[in-house]
This record gives structure tokens, C-alpha cells and sequence, in this order.
């Protein structure tokens, strides 16, 4: 009976299975660490922190990742009224200490920072904030400083206090026009975090610490896990652009650092992206994240691997649909053509999926994409560009006509391009007929001066490289709008004999029948109406010709 009774009891694990559990090539997962700083940020009352001497490195205790961590311990005995533990106060400093207590002291500050303050009263707990920032910047001292190896328990210390500093929800400011659009997004004040002073400190004790060569990668992977990563790239959501920037510089030290984790990272930024295109289109940090891709893709080993191509086409082409392109279209064009420049085939999938994506309506956006077009087209290769080269030089065609000044002016500074004018001499048998209209087009009827200027320096190249296809494009243009005269003529007689029996049937209070558009015909007006291949046609004048044609065999 009392062997049953024993049996049930829970039984002290072994230092064995300690060692299995917290050495093994996974590090435990970290705890929340918003149930953590709440436990340690206390009203009026001095915050407490434990001076005893650290366990060693198999205690769970010093792992700080559980509810029941030591840090909460003592300040629970504190309200409780346990006046047995020594308040928050300074430790001493490493230049006080002999050598052989320096890691034991480092360990203890590093404890000591764990504690989190409130930051949203600014004259809440000052000596303290002011005693954790002074430690914070000697911690940040010691690493630099650093001459030895750092041992497994510095990691976890060093781990559980980055995680309890940084690792927080993300809660967006309140600002007074929630839909904002890019550029006003701009223009607006960066919106700072009240405990940046602190979260400085720590980032740039966390950036030394993961670049420092006493780091050994092997051992800090273990602390440094998926987990950990996850967490980090979720802070990229931070309104502060400084933080921001530290965490693409850390980012980009864990990747070069930690191999292991290489392709952990790029697949949860490529979930960021899809979140981000699909369902949000709201993130703060998508630049800085393309800025790390692009050192990253930068040093792509070749033949390229089909990950690498497959995240191109799911989710950096896809990235051009947002409204918020400007915030980030620098370093997304940058990555882009990266791609095209280890892997020139990859220009036509590039660019069909440019055009995919290419704006209408919206004329700032569409000076982007013919940056960004230029720029693949500087990259890809004479073969690429014969199988894009027809829907490339339409896109081009239209943009020229446009009555934005600054699209049409954008599409014809193109021939200022030495490598594109090349392409296109080589092409002008088939380029030139698709794009002559438009031409003709701009150099008579545009209403902005330059966009004629330009219109008209190229028309030159095009007729000194090749005078015969020249004048022949120029009379079969001629041909065709003598032919649109004529139907035009015809449908405008038309159109009249439909009105002069509409008056008569109405003096002899006869009913007037107007003939149905089919919607399919609306479409194929509006399809032909932004085509260059004859002279631009008033929408309104073309229902009129449907109108015509509707009757037309019945009148004429």
C-alpha cells in the first residue's frame, strides 16, 4: 500500500534528462513575455530584483521562460509585504571586480535588466529607469570588450533579456485620419515608442552581442531558435522607423550568421508577404524587409534554386498590387532586378508580370513602373526581349499618349537609353508599326509641348535608321485614317437619318425605338478606344456609330 502511494507521487528528474531536454539541438520555446513585464512593473511600490548568485546552467529557473521565473518570485514577496529580498539598486561596476567574478556579475545584470518599467508616465520609478539604463550600457560595453568565448549560460541570460525587453505587442498609435494614403503616410511624424530609450540600448546590446566573434553560432542557435526568429520579425510591424532599422540590421547578422536558420527566415518573410498582399496590405516594415532580401538575393549561388524563382513569382512580383507601393517600390525594383541579372531568362516572366500588375488610373504609379521597366529592360538580353517585346512596346505606346504629362513624358525619355534604343533598333521591323500611330498621334494633338518635343526627336530615329519602314508606316497610317474618315462619314449620316425620323415619328406622335448596345460591344469600344492604331475617337462618337450599326441596314 504505501509503495502504491510512493509510486504516485512525482519523481525529481534526473540530471540526465535535464541535460537531454535543455542541450539538445531545439532550445525550450520562450514564454510571453507581456505576462512577464506585467508582473514586473508595480504601481508606487520599488521594484526588487533577486543579488543571490545565479543557479547553474541546468536549473530551469535561470531560463527566465517560464510564469514562474525568480524575477516574478521577489516581487511578489515585495507586495506581499516580504521585506527579506534587497531593493532595485546598482550593481557594481566590471572595473571593481576581480577578472574570475566578471561573468558572475554579468550574469546578474543581465537579470537585472530583465525587469521592464512602465513608460507611458514619465515620472514613474526614475531612479530605477535611470539605474537599468546605466547597466544597459554596461553590458553593452563588456561585449564589445569581450576577449573570451561566452559560455552557454551568458546566452541564456543574454536571450531572456532580449526577449523580455523587445518582445512585446505591438499596439498602433491613434492617429486622426485612419485612411491614409502613401504619400500622406510620408509626410506624417514618424510615431516613437515612449521606452525607446531603453529599447536603444538593448538593441544595440543584441546587434554586438549576435556580431560579436565570442558568439559561438552552435551554442546560440539553441537559445536563438524559430521561435525566437518569429518574434523578431514580427517587431518589423513597429510604427518607429529607428527600430526598424536595427532590427533589419540584426536580422541581417542572424542570417549570415546562423545558416541553419537561412530558409526558416526567408519562408516566414515570404508569410509576411502573402499576409500582407492578400489580406492586410497594412505593414510597417516591408521595405526594410526588402532591403535585407536584397543582400540576400544578392548573394544567390547560380544556377538559381526553383525556391528561389518560385518566391519571385508568389511574392515579390505580386507586391506591385498594393496601394502603398511607393513606401517600398526602391527596394523591391532593386530585388527584382537582381533576379534578372543573375538569371537573364527570367526577364520575360519578370516583365509579363510587371504588366500584369500595371496601373490605370493612377499616373504617380505608373512613372514607377516605367522606371522599373527600364530598369529590367537594361538587364535582359536581346533573345528575352523578342518573345516580350510586342506587349512591352504596346504598354510603352499607350503610357506616350497619355494625358498625364509626367506618364508620357516618362515613356519617351526611354530612347534616352543607350542598351533599350539598341533593342529596339534590332526590333524596328516589328516595333515600329505598333508604335507609330501613337507618335503620330503625340507630335500633333498632344497638348503639353515637351511630350510633342519628344515625340517628334523620336520619330527622328526612327527615320534616319530606317527611312523605307518609315515611310512606309507613315503611309499606311495615312491609309488607315482616310479609312476612319470614311466610316466616320458614314456613321455620322447615319446617325443623323436615325435622328431626323426620330423627329418626324415624334411630330406624328408615332413611338421612338432606339436600338439596345449589347454590353459586349461597350467593352470592345472601350478595348479599341485605348489602342494606337488609328487616331484617338470620342467614347460618346463611338455609341453613336454602334447606334448606326445597330440600324444602320434598315436606314442606308
Amino acid at each position: 500500500m504505501i509503495k502504491q502511494i510512493l509510486g504516485r507521487l512525482p519523481r525529481k528528474p534526473s540530471k540526465s534528462s535535464e541535460n537531454r531536454e535543455f542541450g539538445g539541438s531545439s532550445a525550450p520555446p520562450l514564454s510571453n513575455p507581456s505576462h512577464s513585464r506585467s508582473s514586473d512593473i508595480m504601481g508606487n511600490h520599488r521594484l526588487l530584483i533577486d543579488n543571490a548568485p545565479l543557479p547553474g546552467p541546468n536549473s530551469a529557473s535561470t531560463f527566465g521562460y517560464s510564469h514562474g521565473s525568480r524575477l516574478s518570485q521577489v516581487v511578489d514577496q515585495k507586495l506581499n509585504g516580504n521585506s527579506g529580498t534587497a531593493p532595485y539598486e546598482a550593481l557594481p561596476g566590471f572595473k571593481d571586480v576581480p577578472s574570475s567574478e566578471k561573468q558572475n556579475l554579468f550574469l546578474r545584470k543581465l537579470s537585472l535588466c530583465c525587469v521592464v518599467f512602465d513608460f507611458s508616465d514619465p515620472m514613474k520609478n526614475l531612479k530605477e529607469k535611470d539605474i537599468k539604463r546605466q547597466t544597459l550600457l554596461e553590458l553593452v560595453d563588456y561585449v564589445s570588450s569581450a576577449n573570451g568565448k561566452f559560455s552557454e549560460s551568458v546566452m541564456q541570460e543574454a536571450v531572456k533579456m532580449v526577449s523580455a525587453n523587445l518582445f512585446r505587442p505591438l499596439t498602433p498609435q491613434p492617429r486622426e485620419n485612419k485612411v491614409l494614403e502613401a504619400f500622406d503616410l510620408e509626410e506624417e511624424e514618424p510615431l516613437v515608442d515612449p521606452a525607446w530609450p531603453h529599447l536603444q540600448i538593448v538593441y544595440e546590446f543584441f546587434l554586438r552581442f549576435v556580431a560579436s566573434p565570442e558568439t559561438d553560432a552552435k551554442l546560440a542557435k539553441r537559445y536563438i531558435d524559430h521561435s525566437f526568429v518569429l518574434k523578431l520579425l514580427d517587431l518589423f510591424d513597429s510604427e518607429d522607423p529607428r527600430e526598424r532599422e536595427y532590427l533589419k540590421t540584426i536580422l541581417h547578422r542572424i542570417y549570415g550568421k546562423f545558416m541553419v536558420h537561412r530558409p526558416y527566415i526567408r519562408k516566414a518573410i515570404n508569410n509576411i508577404f502573402f499576409r500582407f498582399i492578400f489580406e492586410t496590405e497594412k505593414h510597417n516594415g516591408i521595405a526594410e524587409l526588402l532591403e535585407v532580401l536584397g543582400s540576400i538575393i544578392n548573394g544567390f549561388a547560380l544556377p538559381l534554386k526553383e525556391e528561389h524563382k518560385l518566391f519571385l513569382v508568389r511574392a515579390l512580383i505580386p507586391l506591385h498590387k498594393p496601394k502603398c507601393l511607393p513606401m517600398y517600390h526602391q527596394q523591391l525594383s532593386y530585388c527584382i532586378t537582381q533576379f534578372v541579372e543573375k538569371d537573364c531568362k527570367l526577364a520575360d516572366t519578370v516583365i509579363r508580370g510587371l504588366l500584369k500588375y500595371w496601373p490605370i488610373t493612377n499616373s504617380s504609379k505608373e512613372v514607377m513602373f516605367l522606371s522599373e521597366l527600364e530598369e529590367i529592360l537594361e538587364a535582359t538580353q536581346p533573345a528575352e526581349f523578342q518573345r516580350c517585346m510586342v506587349a512591352v512596346v504596346d504598354s510603352y505606346s499607350n503610357a506616350g499618349v497619355s494625358m498625364a504629362m509626367n506618364v508620357a513624358e516618362r515613356a519617351l525619355y526611354l530612347w534616352n537609353n543607350d542598351h533599350i534604343e539598341s533593342l529596339i533598333r534590332q526590333n524596328r521591323r516589328v516595333i515600329l508599326p505598333i508604335i507609330f500611330p501613337a507618335l503620330e498621334q503625340n507630335g500633333h494633338n498632344h497638348w503639353n509641348q515637351v511630350v510633342q518635343s519628344l515625340t517628334l526627336n523620336v520619330r527622328k530615329i526612327f527615320s534616319d535608321t530606317d527611312p523605307e519602314l518609315f515611310e512606309e508606316c507613315l503611309n499606311k497610317f495615312r491609309e488607315n485614317t482616310e479609312k476612319w474618315e470614311e466610316i466616320k462619314t458614314k456613321h455620322e449620316a447615319a446617325w443623323k437619318r436615325i435622328e431626323e425620323i426620330a423627329v418626324s415619328n415624334a411630330a406624328n406622335g408615332e413611338a421612338v425605338l432606339v436600338p439596345r448596345v449589347p454590353a459586349r460591344w461597350l467593352k470592345w469600344l472601350e478595348k479599341l478606344n485605348t489602342q494606337c492604331f488609328a487616331p484617338k475617337i470620342e467614347l460618346a462618337w463611338m455609341v453613336k456609330n454602334i447606334f448606326s450599326a445597330a440600324s444602320g441596314p434598315t436606314l442606308v
